[in-house]
């Protein structure tokens, strides 16, 4: 059995707060969020992801491909991300997602 076989993929777009320290809480909180997405890709829970910009390519948001076993695991993971409790992503969005497999 494939992996792509017993884990939901998703697609996250996150949206950063546009308050005016926003920019530089995104820059504080980076390395922690990095470091979590390092514990995802180890236990095979990240597919892909990097920031979004704007036309002045500042970052703004994020999108974020993962996979986990079920929809819980997944929420609990967002829930606990460092730009969700530290306040970097404004909005987010979760759609279920299919990779194709070449």
């Amino acid at each position: 059995m494939h992996i792509l076989d017993i884990m939901k993929q998703y697609v996250i777009t996150a949206y950063d707060f546009t308050d005016a320290d926003a920019p530089q809480r995104r820059q504080n909180v980076c390395p922690h969020h990095l470091d979590k997405v390092r514990e995802l890709k180890e236990n095979n829970n990240y597919i892909a992801g990097g920031a979004i910009l704007n036309a002045d390519e500042q970052m703004i948001g994020s999108v974020m491909i993962v996979q986990f076993e079920n929809d819980e695991q997944m929420e609990a993971w967002k829930n606990n991300d460092p730009y969700v409790t530290e306040r970097v992503w404004e909005t987010i969005d979760v759609k279920p997602f299919r990779q194709a497999v070449l």
